[in-house]
């Protein structure tokens, strides 16, 4: 992923407040088998003092890979826009020589992933897992000789994601002239669509934090 100076995470602090603020679907990437293309898997994951908890599927064609290389990233994004080229026109100019752009923010993870099979530690692991989703514990026990969960646990295999290096974007033109960077803010919030009051937020926050872009 590349990251721009202007784009890079300010701190760790800042990534996890993201991360912890509802980011928690991402994307697994695994090397292909020799021959073969990459493995990407979208799924729900928890984090857990510096490993990231995921359980699949069986039948997953991600497993063979996993074993043969488990060096692995998962990567999460969000607060995603496209911006017009007009919004982006310096002052002076016509709106139709802007260049559009996207912005977003995407953090990175470089994991060596570690498989669980044990039929306790999986549901140790669906544990921790239900314990973020359904805080309220409105669900069954998650036990290995209890239905539901202890007849389903054998279609399942667990993957505990060892993070060794951690990669922050976030792209929202934090170089730009900030009465620039406060306007398209106000056009997002205006336009209202998809993530684009979110994504004003974080550009905004980022503003304050930053103000006048200095290398």
């Amino acid at each position: 992923m590349f990251i721009q100076p202007w784009d890079a995470g300010l701190d760790e602090a800042e990534w996890q407040t993201w991360i912890a603020d509802g980011h928690d679907f991402g994307l697994l990437g695994v090397n292909g088998l020799p021959g073969q293309a990459p493995v990407a898997v979208p799924t729900h994951f928890t984090g857990d003092a510096g490993h990231l908890l995921i359980h699949l599927a069986r039948p997953n064609p991600v497993w063979q890979a996993i074993e043969h290389d488990p060096n692995v990233l998962f990567t999460v994004f969000g607060d995603y826009v496209f911006i017009p080229g007009p919004w982006r026109a310096k002052a002076g100019t016509p709106p139709t020589d802007g260049v559009p752009t996207s912005y977003y923010t995407a953090v990175q993870f470089t994991c060596r992933a570690h498989i669980v099979d044990d039929p306790e530690a999986k549901a140790e692991l669906l544990r921790r897992q239900l314990a973020h989703f359904q805080p309220d514990g409105d669900h069954a026990p998650v036990a290995v000789d209890q239905p539901p969960y202890g007849r389903m646990l054998p279609g399942i295999r667990g993957l505990r994601l060892e993070v060794t290096d951690v990669r922050a974007k976030f792209k929202y033109d934090d170089h730009k002239p900030v009465e620039q960077r406060t306007d398209i803010s106000d056009r997002l919030t205006e336009r209202g669509r998809g993530l684009d009051v979110p994504s004003a937020r974080q550009q905004l926050r980022r503003l304050d934090r930053i103000g006048t872009w200095k290398p």
